[in-house]
């Protein structure tokens, strides 16, 4: 049985974004503004309110289109970029256009309705914590290339820039950091949730911080959700009598670095966590294979301890 009356695609750039019901071949556009979506959402009133408006991860553009559709009861599913490639390509079209893309969004919530899980925004403190968290891995990106730029043989000035560039870098880090600690303190359950994640050897502040941040299911998941989500999981490679080396996938962004500075320092505690991994270096399995395994583990642990302690908050009944 059909959920929704109208299936509606959103193709979403950085200066506007594209609209396309499914079965219709007509798109309309609307800039990526405040006045845009107020636009949009007055001239597709009578579609959204029966409706599903799907639309993909587009680096942040997408959130004040995303947000302010949940703010108006609108269902929105916020799709997986791989998964809809994927379902494109099923279909043997390689044409690209915004509108060709607002199209195959719809035909995908069409098809996919049933399965597809409608989108729920966090608390503005949330968010903010979420955007305090990514802000801070940029800075940190931008440091190390601005510290390797420095190794380099530079001319005086060159160099003197690098090294004002680092120490501003270094004074904003911190200060962020800050914020993040404290948008954490202010919240008890956020709190709790850091120090059972520090709790775990190779996890320290920084790395609870991101964890925290970027995943907020952590303890609502099982281990094989947690690992797939977070890119952790091995893949079967076999087709008949053939099996295949299995890999593991991207996962959702700024995790893993994170998970793998873990796994090092893990690796070098003393802690059943460093026993696991010498126990596969031992059986053959490589450095990084080992490594990686070890990453799953960590975040496993720390999605199990995360949900007993929601289990005892909730007197015992498991969610």
């Amino acid at each position: 049985m059909t959920l929704y009356s109208n299936f509606i695609g959103i193709d979403i750039g950085k200066l506007s974004f594209v609209i396309c019901r499914h079965q219709h071949s007509h798109s309309a556009e609307y800039k990526n503004t405040a006045a845009g979506i107020t636009q949009f959402l007055s001239d597709y009133q009578e579609y959204l309110t029966d409706g599903l408006c799907i639309l993909e991860t587009t680096g942040g553009y997408e959130m004040e289109l995303l947000l302010t559709l949940c703010h108006k009861k609108v269902s929105v599913h916020r799709a997986n970029t791989r998964k809809v490639k994927h379902f494109i390509r099923s279909y043997g079209n390689d044409a690209k256009t915004d509108a060709l893309d607002a199209k195959a969004l719809a035909l995908y919530g069409f098809e996919r309705h049933e399965n597809l899980d409608i989108y729920e925004p966090c608390s503005a403190n949330f968010m903010a914590l979420y955007e305090l968290v990514k802000r801070r891995q940029d800075l940190k990106q931008i440091i190390v290339a601005e510290k390797n730029r420095l190794q380099a043989p530079r001319t005086h000035v060159v160099r003197k820039s690098c090294e004002h560039m680092i120490e501003v870098l270094s004074a904003e880090i911190e200060a962020i950091t800050g914020n993040i600690n404290d948008l954490i303190n202010k919240s008890p359950d956020l709190k709790m949730k850091k120090a059972i994640l520090k709790s775990i050897p190779g996890i320290g502040e920084i790395i609870a911080n991101e964890l925290i941040a970027l995943i907020p299911e952590l303890g609502r998941l099982n281990r094989r959700e947690v690992a797939s989500l977070v890119g952790v999981a091995p893949k079967a490679n076999d087709s008949g009598k053939f099996s295949g080396y299995r890999s593991t996938y991207h996962g959702r962004e700024g995790i893993k670095p994170s998970l793998f500075l873990a796994a090092m320092a893990a690796r070098n505690s003393k802690s059943q966590l460093k026993e696991f991994y010498e126990q596969l270096t031992r059986r053959g399995k490589t450095k990084m294979v080992a490594l990686t395994a070890l990453m799953r583990k960590i975040i496993v642990i720390a999605n199990a301890r995360v949900r007993d302690h929601l289990v005892e908050q909730a007197g015992g009944i498991k969610i």
